[in-house]
């Protein structure tokens, strides 16, 4: 094959690279992250009764993911028996009755039930408390208009790749009449080995594209039973916003949680609200786009980073944690190779 005809490959993959934002490439993590899930997800032996807790982590039309304490997955289906109730404290009254459309991504729920055949369990009963709930909704408000924008960013790759196309066709014609003017063989022999140095340096940024590095981190400590910023968390945000001026092609994540202090519900609440009023802090002090965060989530007091028994144990505990992940993919700068012209065949 003809080595000019590889030209069109680095031009294409280039377009695609400098004119995709940085939503784009973070859907298609998510995409990969979900099918690896889906490949991870725990079997259960067919007739086993099991009870289960843990977080939805993805929806199906009659099923969905349940991701436990430990980090495993299973594959959770309901049927119209499946009974969908709340977690009650209170023994005097009834416990209300909920549907299956509110089993939203984010729930905490806890499922009991047999499995069945293909190693799911098939739920009996799922309960969960109103808190509950009501996180899983404000997620999903959050979720769905993201969710909508990487929607319309395809359809923007779409037209860009037609675009580059057409692009890549042409240049390859006016590098074969230049060629062909310079006498033939030897020019084009070079400008082919270019070419095959673009797609190399190319291929290698696509391939870093879904790999990211900490760049930065910090943690915020908070006071019993409150999410108000002290002066010295503010001073702490002030000099993490400083390091990503210049950044690009970064998101920052975002984690709350709780000491062993209180209830588990109240824990999860707290947890939610010290992230929140860390974003918001980022957002109206420095101006950083909400697009550049992830989706931040209350972990109440799950993964505390010390003992929960001692007082300093609490008070690390009590805390939110912010990462700056950099895709080496983006912030890589693409040298496709040296230029042909007259002076420089």
């Amino acid at each position: 094959m003809n080595k000019l005809s590889i030209l069109k490959a680095p031009l294409v993959l280039l377009c695609l690279i400098l004119t995709t934002p940085v939503m784009a490439f973070d859907g298609m993590q998510d995409q990969d992250q979900n099918a690896d899930s889906r490949s991870r997800t725990a079997q259960v032996a067919p007739g086993q009764k099991m009870k289960l807790e843990g977080v939805i982590v993805e929806r199906g039309t009659d099923s969905f993911i349940l991701r436990d304490l430990s980090g495993s997955e299973y594959t959770v289906q309901f049927t119209s028996a499946t009974e969908v109730k709340e977690k009650k404290s209170n023994p005097f009254r009834g416990a209300k009755k909920y549907s299956t459309a509110q089993l939203l991504r984010g729930l905490n729920a806890e499922v009991e039930g047999r499995g069945n055949g293909s190693g799911a369990l098939v739920a009996e009963e799922i309960k969960f408390t109103q808190d509950d709930i009501s996180i899983a909704l404000t997620m999903d408000a959050q979720i769905v208009p993201v969710e909508r924008r990487l929607g319309e960013t395809e359809t923007r790759l779409s037209q860009t790749e037609q675009n580059a196309e057409r692009l890549s066709g042409q240049v390859e014609e006016l590098s074969q009449v230049a060629n062909l003017a310079k006498g033939g063989a030897a020019a084009a022999q070079e400008t082919a080995d270019a070419a095959m140095d673009g797609v190399n340096r190319t291929n290698d940024r696509i391939s870093s594209l879904d790999d990211y590095e900490v760049r930065t981190n910090t943690t915020i400590n908070f006071r019993v039973g409150s999410a108000v910023l002290s002066a010295d968390a503010k001073e702490q945000l002030d000099e993490f916003a400083s390091q990503i001026n210049n950044e690009k092609g970064f998101v920052i994540e975002v984690r709350g949680f709780a000491s062993s202090d209180g209830s588990e519900s109240l824990n999860r609440r707290l947890s939610q609200r010290r992230a929140d009023a860390v974003i918001r802090y980022l957002a109206e002090n420095h101006d950083i786009s909400l697009r550049r965060i992830t989706l931040p989530f209350g972990y109440g007091e799950a993964m505390p980073v010390a003992d929960n028994s001692t007082l300093d144990g609490r008070k690390q505990n009590r805390r939110v944690e912010l990462r700056m992940l950099v895709s080496k993919g983006i912030a890589t700068p693409v040298n496709v190779g040296r230029p042909v012209s007259a002076n420089n065949p």
